[in-house]
């Protein structure tokens, strides 16, 4: 295998596919960027067996053939090379060499026969959305992703379409984050349950600028694809069923309060400073003297902190503790000067939710006193 390349079109390649590999695998093939050379190009993979990224690379290719190099070794090479103008080969010896001006360095590579093969997807059934609104619907959500193992299905995030909308659907059992975004009339229905870890690399390659760029999603029985055309990205799915997370937002709440977004973010924010963080089940506590003044508290070993906000409440006053970091991590995902938050009561969950249309939905369970 031997190619001509620029140092930066390859450092960006590498950092792409190496979102997709574990430093600490216990396999060692898995530790590596595979490197293919053919007529069609130059095109570099990272593969964890759970996600696979894979990024084409401009170059001149003068001889094909493969080869699988350390990611990290070969990474802070490249990082470090004289000049722009970069060769890369390799000999039947899987022996590698990187040409860059007056540097040579040599590494040992592998077998690109011991490298596992991501899977292939057929191409039929695909959708197309614009990378900027999937993008915009993994970050409002990928903070819910639970980090138990032992459910599974709570690992990823939902996406599915009714032909309308496309909804977004994370949920840890403690609180859910869901986003909604209008789809057209003509939109596939459909329904998968994304790994956390693919839909966060994914949302980092995705243009979160251009309305225009699209990306095309093929689907399969187990598998998903992401194409961004210079960039593919394939995950397994989670098998379902997802949680009917419908059923667990409450519909007659006991108090409706409109607030200002970023008063009520700023406040619980200051809260957080007191609540240090080995002591994480001290809570930011939300209560109400009258109808129009919400005050923010915490108190802690480390100090006490206390703040008014002005708010309007429909039905009870407001008396609940909440984790504040589920507080934070809604109201900064949301863009909405003002809010509405309902209440069922100091146990049950609360909802915040648009005052007008329902294109998201956070909901936060409170902690019990």
């Amino acid at each position: 295998m031997k190619f001509n390349c620029n140092k930066s079109d390859l450092i960006d390649a590498i950092s792409i596919v190496q979102k997709a590999i574990k430093t600490n695998s216990t396999v060692q093939i898995l530790d590596g960027i595979l490197i293919q050379a053919d007529e069609n190009g130059v095109k570099l993979t990272g593969y964890d067996l759970e996600t696979g990224i894979e990024a084409d690379l401009v170059s001149d290719v003068k001889e094909n053939g493969s080869v699988v190099v350390n990611s990290r070794f070969f990474g802070e090479i490249v990082k470090r090379l004289p000049e722009e103008m970069t060769t890369i080969s390799s000999d039947d010896r899987n022996q590698v060499t990187i040409l860059s001006g007056s540097a040579n360095s040599v590494i040992k590579g592998n077998s690109a026969e011991s490298y596992p093969k991501i899977p292939i997807i057929d191409n039929k059934d695909r959708i197309t959305v614009s990378q900027k609104l999937l993008k915009n619907m993994i970050n409002h959500t990928i903070f819910a992703v639970s980090k138990d193992d032992t459910r599974q299905s709570l690992t990823g995030c939902c996406l599915e379409s009714d032909g309308k909308t496309i909804s977004m659907v994370a949920i840890d059992g403690f609180r859910m984050a869901l986003r909604r975004e209008d789809a057209g009339s003509d939109f596939p229905v459909m329904n998968f349950i994304i790994p956390g870890k693919a839909l966060s690399e994914a949302s980092k390659i995705f243009d979160g600028e251009n309305d225009d760029n699209e990306v095309i999603i093929y689907s399969s029985s187990n598998h998903l694809l992401f194409d961004v055309g210079h960039v593919r990205i394939v995950s397994r799915l989670i098998q379902g069923p997802f949680v009917n997370y419908n059923s667990i937002i409450q519909k007659n709440p006991k108090s409706i309060m409109t607030v200002n977004r970023k008063d009520l973010l700023d406040a619980v924010d200051r809260a957080a400073l007191i609540i240090m963080t080995d002591e994480r089940r001290c809570p930011v506590q939300l209560t109400m003297s009258d109808d129009t003044t919400l005050m923010v508290s915490a108190n802690t070993e480390t100090g006490t902190h206390k703040e008014d906000i002005d708010v309007t409440v429909e039905g009870d006053t407001v008396d609940i503790d909440f984790n504040s970091r589920y507080l934070i991590d809604a109201l900064k995902n949301i863009e909405d000067e003002t809010v509405r938050i309902e209440f069922n009561g100091s146990q049950g969950p609360c909802i915040i939710v648009p005052t007008e249309g329902n294109s998201y939905v956070y909901l936060i369970l409170p902690i019990r006193r």
